[in-house]
């Protein structure tokens, strides 16, 4: 008596779908907006990671019917997309910078010295804010309500703009100190620690501009009479559309 053989089942997963692309909003600065709570500013930094250069921070308080097209996470969009986005929020919106220099990086430690910046940002608006968001986990003093928001420069319109300031800021900061000390690719690498950094570092040892207190860097010191930079904060003047 022949046996019909069995029907064997294979059951498959679903194949993932890549995520949606993710796009910050004018959300949560619409309702402080709708609930009277206004001027509302985003603030971000940039230059964490680097084995040189200071930390820069940018607060930014947007124009609700002038907002730029096209903002993002700077870490999402190239340098000529950043540039162009960077004088389109200069000419409609409050903004202004701050630096930690390596000095106080080195002193304080590089968390700290973030934190500070973004601080000495916002109280360098024009226009006092009434609330904050800042990208991370952690508030700042701003002399007004904070709200820190988890990956906020992909998710909050306002700190996506301060990422964008504070990264083209930052980059041709580095750029500058490039053409200053030729031989390290500053301009290239912003101060981050890549293989040609490293060999420039070995080479040539650090300069006044590198963090001490990073490993790389102190791995390799030696002789080298650093002075503190200038820290400052200022308000960046609207450019001409």
């Amino acid at each position: 008596m022949s046996r019909t053989p069995s029907k064997v089942v294979i059951r498959t997963g679903r194949l993932p779908l890549d995520d949606a692309d993710i796009r910050p909003t004018f959300r949560r600065e619409r309702r402080a907006l709708n609930k009277g709570i206004w001027p509302v500013a985003g603030c971000d930094e940039a230059g964490r990671g680097p084995l040189a250069g200071p930390v820069v921070a940018a607060a930014v308080i947007l124009d609700p019917n002038r907002i730029p097209r096209g903002l993002n996470d700077s870490k999402k969009l190239d340098r000529e997309e950043r540039e162009k986005l960077y004088l389109k929020i200069c000419a409609t919106a409050e903004v202004a910078v701050a630096f930690g220099s390596t000095a106080r990086i080195d002193r304080d430690n590089i968390l700290r010295a973030s934190l500070w910046a973004l601080a000495r940002a916002v109280r360098a608006l024009p226009v006092r804010p009434k609330l904050v968001f800042v990208d991370g986990r952690d508030r700042i003093d701003a002399g007004c309500d904070c709200e820190a928001v988890i990956s906020g420069d992909a998710l909050v319109l306002s700190i996506a703009a301060a990422s964008i300031v504070a990264k083209v800021t930052r980059d041709r900061l580095m750029m500058r100190l490039g053409l200053a000390h030729p031989g390290y690719g500053f301009e290239r690498h912003m101060g981050y620690s890549v293989p040609e950094h490293q060999a420039a570092l070995t080479r040539l040892g650090p300069t006044i501009h590198h963090r001490r207190s990073f490993a790389p860097v102190a791995a390799c010191y030696s002789n080298v009479v650093v002075a503190e930079p200038l820290e400052t904060s200022l308000p960046l003047a609207r450019a001409r559309a």
